[in-house]
């Protein structure tokens, strides 16, 4: 099987099954989405989800986290992992959003980039989720199914260098979805650790490229 062939069966499949996907972190707007994501970094979504609701209730936009320190952000996301750094982060973020951007999340990537805490996977995220644009964000869901499921080379062994193939081989009006393809299978099937090859619809043309 070409690689070309396996993205058209594996694309195929998640266009059938899972036509309408989107992230699974709750939020009411683009700057909560904001936040969720960059307080998901190695966490998870489950953790985040039980965390924001607090936390945006008490800083629903970028104005009121804004005029508090980092010290009382901590509080609501002390549970989290890197609660220091993600706190200091999100306290910076929301000053300059109000500084710069009058408190709105700007769609442009390299802007997004500027923000403390936001790296390409988050803008990325950013971009798909809230602005609808075409970008492939590589978590470490997707960057491990991608080489399971021999989508990428081994020589592809950077979340960047997994950006640019996917890009390259995935259609423009999927890759938004597709992100969301991947992480899931990588989140609930093609796990880590003890994958649950039983229920992997993809175990037949899977190259077993399992290293972690």
């Amino acid at each position: 099987m070409t690689r070309k062939q396996r993205y058209e069966k594996i694309l195929d499949h998640f266009q059938k099954e899972m036509p309408e996907v989107n992230t699974e972190l709750e939020f009411g707007n683009v700057f909560q989405l904001l936040v969720a994501v960059v307080l998901s970094a190695q966490c998870t979504d489950k953790r985040i989800n039980q965390v924001t609701p607090e936390l945006f209730r008490r800083f629903p936009d970028a104005l009121a986290m804004s005029k508090v320190d980092s010290d009382e952000i901590y509080e609501y996301i002390k549970s989290v992992s890197y609660p220091n750094a993600k706190a200091q982060h999100l306290a910076e973020l929301s000053r300059r959003l109000v500084a710069d951007y009058g408190g709105d999340v700007p769609s442009s990537f390299d802007a997004l980039l500027t923000l403390p805490g936001v790296g390409r996977k988050t803008a990325n995220v950013i971009q798909a989720v809230a602005f609808g644009q075409a970008t492939m964000a590589v978590d470490t869901h997707v960057f491990r199914v991608s080489h399971r499921l021999g989508l990428v080379s081994k020589s592809d062994n950077t979340p960047y260098k997994v950006e640019q193939q996917l890009v390259k081989n995935v259609p423009e009006h999927l890759r938004a979805r597709a992100h969301h393809w991947l992480l899931l299978h990588g989140r609930y099937v093609c796990t880590a650790r003890k994958p649950h090859c039983e229920k992997c619809p993809f175990d037949t043309i899977c190259p077993k490229l399992i290293s972690e």
